[in-house]
């Protein structure tokens, strides 16, 4: 055993050295006695240990980009040497991100859909290591497994299996997946919560949230607290299965016999341990990787359709996009897995997305810049320039638009960095994004990455008018009475 100490560093990024206001990145300090020998499959719970990890994400880039100026100062090529950066910090960000699972994890799993937003030139090094976090992690001793076991499904939790595989099939951000044989000799998944995961999830977001004082400065025309408070409160949600399993259920009702979709049965939960139908199929990241066009289109149609007919069917809309999440099964259907991210969206407010989504085909920019308002996306004490909102928008709102739309790489690229502009003269700064749209705007943002991951061409503006009420121009305005019905 020995002590690594940690100091606090500060890293400022401006021209004549920093100033106040500028980015800055905190590395939390303290001393921690972490074994040699730590194994990467042990979940890393000390919030020091956690914060040192996730510190070495800047830190080492930092140290790499130095180091790519003494390479260039010394006659190597610029492009080698961004290449060769680029393929070591995605190396660094699979390692850290994988092993610290929790938030951490999570974060990668975000990062990974977004992939498709790196200029073609850089995107090389990211893909692949970033892609492997969708459904990859070190995974946890199988002693630790069955300890949890035992906690959830009593002692006996043996009895309850005919065949019980310690290799885990897949691991996430807060639990893994191992395959089984109920007592009923059916196929089945059995998820499995991480020891720690919920203090490492809480300890993982508060750190990142720390970042919220960046965002004042970048994104004035956002309230960050209470977006943040609505996020934490959902992230927290993740962490209790008996939640996902009400869910999982009730989608499962939702979506029973329908040609289009399967959503596995609920077999047991109890505790840390969830037990469903096991489903087989091709994973929606080889359908990205290696799949024809006609397979990505109808992988994709089926991928918006769920998302979009969530709402309207469940009440529930499914929280957590990214591709790990899905299959296409042998007979062509969408099976659909782990709905511990999940938000309830009433009827009025289905209506009321409907209307946002619709409002970039709004002729008048005015009735555009009230709607916004309407819904706070746009605070009171904020103006914004009516024309340069418009020209922000369209583009935007243009796959609800053409009876088909093409998702590309390029089109997102195009659409990210318009939207990371942060020049003071970009509209975007002054929006808002208020704490009931936060799970929405995720499902969105991360959806549409994936629809450009699989390079698609699709009707989405015909499943909008399908799935989201209020989308139509001549629809009529339900009652209070419906609204009541439905929250």
């Amino acid at each position: 055993m020995r002590k690594r100490t940690l100091t606090r560093l500060w890293q400022v990024a401006g021209e004549g050295g920093g100033r106040p206001g500028d980015w800055w990145t905190v590395v939390v300090a303290g001393t921690s006695g972490i074994p040699d020998n730590e194994q990467v499959s042990d979940l890393p719970r000390r919030a020091v240990t956690r914060s040192a990890k996730l510190a070495s994400l800047p830190l080492g880039f930092a140290g790499r980009a130095a180091l790519g100026v003494g390479k260039r100062t010394l006659g190597k090529p610029a492009e080698l040497v961004a290449l060769e950066i680029q393929q070591r910090t995605a190396e660094q960000l699979f390692k850290v991100l994988g092993e610290l699972k929790g938030g951490a994890m999570k974060l990668g799993q975000m990062l990974s859909i977004f992939e498709a937003a790196l200029p073609p030139e850089i995107a090389g090094p990211y893909r692949a290591t970033l892609t492997r976090l969708q459904e990859a992690a070190p995974p946890l001793p199988a002693a630790a497994v069955h300890k949890v076991l035992a906690e959830g499904l009593g002692e006996d939790w043996r009895e309850r299996f005919e065949v019980f595989d310690d290799r885990p099939a897949a691991a996430a951000s807060i639990g893994q997946v191992h395959q089984a044989v109920w007592k009923d000799g059916r196929r089945v998944a059995v998820k499995v919560q991480y020891p720690g995961a919920g203090k490492a999830l809480i300890s993982d977001f508060n750190q990142l949230a720390r970042l919220g004082k960046l965002f004042a400065v970048l994104m004035p025309g956002m309230d960050i607290k209470p977006m943040l408070a609505e996020l934490k409160e959902r992230v927290t949600e993740e962490l209790d299965y008996t939640i996902e399993a009400e869910s999982q259920r009730a989608f499962a009702e939702a979506y029973a016999d329908d040609p289009d979709f399967h959503v596995p049965a609920v077999i047991a939960q109890s505790g840390d341990v969830l037990v469903t139908e096991w489903i087989d199929g091709t994973p929606l990241s080889k359908v990205i990787s290696d799949g024809t066009r006609e397979e990505r289109d109808h992988a994709a149609l089926l991928y918006c359709r769920f998302l979009l007919s969530g709402p309207k069917r469940s009440g529930m809309l499914h929280g957590d996009p990214h591709p790990g999440n899905f299959r296409i099964l042998e007979d062509g259907r969408l099976g659909v897995m782990d709905f511990g991210a999940v938000d309830r969206i009433p009827g009025g407010f289905q209506r009321r997305l409907g209307l946002l989504l619709r409002i970039g085909t709004m002729a008048e920019i005015e009735e555009v810049e009230q709607a916004l308002r309407d819904e706070a996306f746009i605070r009171e004490d904020v103006e914004i320039d009516a024309e340069s909102l418009q020209a922000f928008l369209a583009p935007i709102t243009e796959p609800f638009v053409t009876e088909t739309f093409a998702f590309t790489r390029e089109w997102l690229r195009m659409m990210t960095a318009r939207v990371t502009d942060l020049r003071p003269t970009n509209v975007v700064r002054q929006l808002n994004l208020p704490p009931e749209y936060v799970i929405i705007h995720r499902v969105l943002s991360a959806g549409t990455g994936v629809l450009c991951q699989l390079e698609c061409e699709i009707p989405a503006r015909a499943e909008v008018l399908r799935w989201i009420p209020g989308f139509a121009e001549d629809e009529v305005a339900p009652s209070d009475e419906h609204d009541e019905l439905t929250a």
